[in-house]
């Protein structure tokens, strides 16, 4: 690997200033293949080793149905050149297969198991010289797991395997279902490293220096018809493999890497060994070379792509484009909307509840009732006088607010991403306290409650009891103090409305020129509230109100086809839109520019990027100035594949690496081939040795030829002049 090469190795894998070894080939005393540094001479370690401790060869209740192949298994052994493999199938161990697995590959086999825990999955990997241990413990925790719904327990989990710490322990970590809060802080403490599943959250996690050592695994069922072999592994900078010596190189975030020779810089996309930068990709080749084809095979054998074909975002119809632009922002409104109002959301579902017409019923007649009373006070009989004729119940309460302080202390305690933030200032043991005494104390109000709701029940039967054998008047309960409450929460309502109903600017971002605008105001009419209800009802009335907060939520809960959980968008108009940089409602062909940037920038929620020759669709100045920036700064965190055959892309975005696809004569066949390497190289290679020129691939491909470059070099040169 040349020196920028190693410098984007150094950068990209975390390790700034590390001594870059070349290793290797060797062959160990097993037979199995080994990768060996230049120093390991003077170190017994520094040895890679290519691993996949995550494959399925038995269908459980918990898988879609295949039927294991023996022999697809050791064609992946072979042909991806794995030097140690784990059997882990879901929540069973068949030993019968694993001996006939283990003596039919040419790699180390360890036994294991995937885990269904309450928490997550975790995979659980033995020593190759425990069978019988272990499949006496995987045997008990089958007998657990009889259906696609169970689950055991952490503490169970730990009963049956008991000293956890002699085996290799990895959690689900950035994968599905994960292992998170205070679960993985339990494992972590026998466990060393953390299986992620995808390329760029295996490099977000070894930028981590608080979390687990990430692992890459295939997850596969090697089934027969299986096509394409997995690409999925993890190198492992170990000296012998053991389970002790695995467990000693996860345990240090140096020692594991995504390739062989390039380390996080470059990862594996196919099953003939075809790599990619883990940044910036740039694909070139001519028409029908290929190109797309390989885009669509990453697509297709990669999980949680996001694919921008070319001519996508073009406007082909200017109205049925003008349409789904603008069903694409009203989806953006309607999700900003929501998120905005959300607090607000609360607060009217609160003010819902209350009845200010009841609690003045409910006064009057206290009022009314107790000056009666008073007037009859000389004429009480037996019943009348009795101390439960005039008692009041005892006022009962929720406890939401207490159950959201437990919430909070609980994300506090389990947040991982803030959690050194967190310790700075908060003891995690006092926390743990703190959560316990809240809970005890939801416990005791909760028994309270209960305690409080009998003696009511028994207080207002006494009650209706004494009534009837009396003529005094009975004085109405009335909880004032609730009354007073609903008011207060009446007058808060109403000022929060006025607060979202004032003309403000509530968002604004700029995307490379464009902006994003959110605002928000008063609506300005029934029609306006009815088009935003979506429903067929008469708005007039309640728009009467609609200076009147409170007011106007009685008249929109007497319209029937609204549904009360969208209410919340019909006190404030919120408006949505793009703007150009001179800031204007965007036109057609900037509604394309945008779109592009919009769909470049949503690639962060994804693993991989492919863009499809851009330049089809959008000119120079704007691919170079906007889409290009945007571009590199996704790939800083992701693999990103563009295809191009024009040098404002291919040349001016300065990428990580290069591809090249060329379709060739193969005797009386046509074959299309890979080529790869780093800008810099000389030349670019294929996964079956070939070789061309790169200088002449990147004049061929971005130039046409080197006769046309020179002919526009001259020219641009001579206008120039």
């Amino acid at each position: 690997m040349d020196a920028i090469g190693r410098q984007r190795h150094d950068e990209r894998a975390g390790t700034p200033g590390e001594a870059h070894r070349e290793p290797r080939s060797a062959v160990d005393d097993s037979g199995v293949r080994r990768l060996a540094s230049d120093h390991e001479e003077a170190d017994a370690g520094g040895i890679v080793k290519k691993i996949d401790l995550h494959i399925h060869t038995v269908p459980t209740v918990r898988d879609a149905s295949f039927e294991f192949s023996l022999a697809k298994l050791v064609e992946y052994v072979s042909n991806s050149r794995l030097d140690a493999i784990a059997i882990t199938n879901h929540d069973c161990f068949d030993r019968a297969q694993f001996e006939t697995v283990r003596d039919s590959v040419n790699a180390v086999v360890f036994p294991g198991i995937e885990v269904s825990l309450e928490c997550g999955h975790v995979l659980v990997i033995a020593a190759c010289d425990a069978l019988d241990t272990f499949e006496e413990k995987a045997d008990r925790l089958h007998e657990r797991v009889a259906t696609p719904l169970d689950t055991i327990s952490l503490d169970d989990f730990e009963r049956i395997f008991g000293d956890l710490r002699s085996y290799l322990v990895i959690p689900h970590y950035e994968k599905s279902p994960a292992v998170t809060g205070a679960s993985l802080d339990r494992i972590s403490q026998y466990a060393c490293s953390g299986e992620v599943d995808s390329a760029k959250k295996f490099i977000r996690a070894t930028k981590n220096d608080a979390g687990l050592t990430p692992v890459l695994f295939s997850d596969a069922r090697i089934a027969i018809g299986l096509h394409d072999l997995p690409t999925r592994h993890t190198f492992v900078d170990c000296g012998e493999l053991t389970l002790r010596a695995l467990k000693s190189s996860l345990q240090d975030k140096r020692k594991v890497a995504l390739s062989e020779n390039d380390g996080n810089a470059l990862v594996q996309v196919f099953d003939d060994g075809q790599m990619i930068s883990t940044g910036l990709n740039v694909l070139m080749g001519s028409r029908s070379s290929g190109k797309s084809f390989t885009l669509d095979r990453i697509d297709t054998s990669h999980d949680n792509v996001k694919y921008i074909k070319q001519f996508s975002l073009v406007q082909q119809d200017s109205q049925a484009d003008q349409r789904e632009f603008d069903r694409g922002l009203d989806r953006d409104r309607s999700l900003f909307t929501e998120e905005y109002l959300r607090g607000f959301k609360a607060v009217l579902n609160d003010v819902m509840r209350v009845d200010l017409a009841a609690n003045d019923r409910a006064v009057a007649d206290y009022v009314s009732t107790l000056l009666r009373s008073a007037d009859e006070a000389d004429r009480q009989d037996a019943y009348s006088k009795t101390a439960l004729f005039d008692e009041s119940e005892f006022p009962q309460s929720d406890d939401e607010l207490l159950s959201q302080l437990i919430g909070s202390t609980r994300q506090l305690i389990e947040n991982l991403k803030y959690r050194d933030v967190i310790e700075r200032y908060i003891d995690r043991n006092a926390l743990k306290r703190l959560a316990l005494d809240l809970i005890k104390t939801l416990w005791e109000r909760a028994d309270d409650r209960k305690r409080k709701t009998v003696v009511n029940a028994l207080v207002a039967d006494i009650k209706k009891a004494l009534k009837m054998r009396t003529s005094a008047t009975q004085v109405s309960d009335v909880d004032l103090y609730q009354v007073s409450l609903d008011a207060k929460k009446v007058a808060r309502f109403s000022r929060i409305v006025r607060v979202l109903e004032t003309a403000a600017v509530i968002r604004e971002d700029e995307i490379q020129g464009f902006k994003v605008i959110a605002k928000k105001g008063p609506y300005g009419g029934a029609g306006e509230i009815k088009s935003v209800s979506g429903v067929v009802a008469a708005f007039r009335d309640a728009f009467n109100e609609y200076d009147r907060p409170y007011q106007y939520l009685q008249q929109l809960l007497e319209i029937e086809p609204l549904k009360q959980s969208e209410l919340y968008k019909l006190f404030a108009k919120i408006s949505y839109s793009i703007l150009n940089a001179d800031g204007f409602e965007i036109s057609g062909g900037e509604r394309s520019e945008f779109r592009l940037l919009r769909e470049i920038a949503d690639a962060q929620n994804y693993d991989f990027l492919l863009v499809d020759e851009p330049e089809s669709s959008f000119d120079n100045i704007f691919l170079r100035s906007d889409v290009n920036e945007v571009i590199r700064a996704i790939a800083a965190y992701m693999p990103v594949v563009v295809v191009t055959h024009n040098s404002t892309v291919g040349a001016s975005i300065h990428p990580d690496y290069v591809l090249y696809a060329s379709k060739e004569p193969d005797g009386d066949n046509v074959v299309y081939r890979l080529y790869s390497g780093y800008p810099t190289d000389h030349e670019l290679e294929s996964c079956d040795g070939r070789r061309v020129q790169n200088y002449e691939v990147m004049l061929n491909s971005l130039e046409a030829g080197r006769e046309a470059y020179e002919d526009r070099r001259q020219g641009y040169e001579a206008l120039d002049d």
